[in-house]
């Protein structure tokens, strides 16, 4: 079963010349529609997140700030996020997605979420708009799960960095954040010594990959340096920004992906879940339509247990060694922290 949250933001909040345009909320629903998923598939319709929801992740002045910035008739607030009269409505219903999604998961103990709205939100900061995100939607989703006693594991397979959502859960031990994303490229955080603060230290998971990197080394990736941390987490939760502008057709980016690689990597992740009903996606990324349409349905296709694949996964591009690089940063960037700790009265040796 395929709940899918939305869709919101199909026809406010930015304009048909940006590339996070509204145009993405019909190529992912298209893509939805080729599962023809029948009986299958259940819509559910947003409501809006309220302030005390998204306070939890993100200041309050900042947030009344953003409302009255759209309310006035918005504007950019930097050379990439812009904001309309309508955005901060759009915004409420996209953040409001996913915590619906969460509700009706919890409800019928069973199937994936798919949270179909934008703007995306893993760029949002506490108190900053960045990146074509206003609110960052996973982590006002995650931390309503914390609240209730979760363990949250969030798995960003966007090819951006979610510098936001690391930020935000940075020190919290209830929640694992794991990123693989190209590197260098916008915003310029995710190095694989960034492993989180003193409270969640080791539970922040940086694997950045070059240009031309191909589904095989995310998928290892993710084997080799994240799966170690995320068992010894035992989350009791699963969340993806399911960005798909990893994707060879991007404009935005270089990475090589196909949507049969996302096929793979929903599969690998969705054995991360502990149970039925507790894996949802959010959508993040992806701007070239037709490799969205594709890609979401070869992902969500995957996790439903059919064959929808009009693209192979892809093997050979460079990164292999960034992956062993990043495991050894993690441990030298541990041991620092250790040392740090230790050398301010920290922490005491047994």
């Amino acid at each position: 079963m395929l709940i899918v949250s939305g869709p919101a933001g199909g026809g406010e909040h930015i304009g048909v010349d940006h590339p996070e345009r509204p145009g993405r909320i019909g190529a992912v629903m298209a893509g939805v529609d080729d599962l023809h998923l029948g009986t299958d598939l259940h819509i559910l319709a947003p409501v809006a997140a309220d302030v005390a929801q998204m306070a939890r992740v993100h200041d309050l002045r900042y947030l009344e700030e953003l409302e009255a910035f759209c309310h006035a008739g918005g504007g950019s607030l930097d050379p990439d996020t812009y904001a309309t009269p309508d955005s901060w409505s759009t915004a409420r219903l996209a953040a409001g997605a996913g915590l619906g999604a969460v509700d009706a998961l919890r409800e019928v103990d069973d199937g994936v979420a798919f949270v179909a709205a934008r703007p995306p939100g893993h760029h949002a900061l506490r108190d900053r708009a960045m990146g074509f995100c206003l609110l960052n939607n996973i982590a006002i989703t995650a931390a309503a799960l914390v609240a209730s006693n979760e363990r949250v594991l969030i798995v960003d397979w966007d090819v951006h960095h979610g510098n936001g959502t690391q930020a935000i859960f940075w020190d919290d031990p209830n929640v694992l954040y794991v990123s693989t994303h190209q590197w260098p490229l916008f915003p310029g955080s995710g190095a694989a010594g960034e492993i989180g603060g003193a409270a969640g230290l080791g539970q922040t998971v940086n694997i950045p990959l070059p240009a031309k990197a191909t589904g095989d080394v995310v998928r290892r990736a993710i084997e080799e340096v994240a799966l170690p941390v995320i068992d010894d987490f035992e989350p009791t939760w699963v969340l993806v920004s399911a960005g798909f502008d990893a994707h060879r057709d991007d404009p935005l980016a270089d990475l090589g992906l196909s949507s049969g690689d996302f096929a793979e990597l929903a599969r690998l992740v969705a054995g991360l879940a502990p149970r039925p009903g507790r894996l949802a996606l959010f959508l993040e990324g992806g701007y070239d339509l037709d490799a969205l349409r594709m890609s979401v349905a070869t992902t969500l296709g995957a996790l439903l247990g059919g064959i929808y694949q009009p693209e192979d996964p892809t093997f050979g591009g460079p990164g292999m060694e960034l992956v062993d690089q990043a495991r050894e940063a993690r441990v030298v960037a541990h041991r620092r922290a250790l040392d740090r700790a230790l050398s301010q009265g920290h922490v005491q040796w047994p």
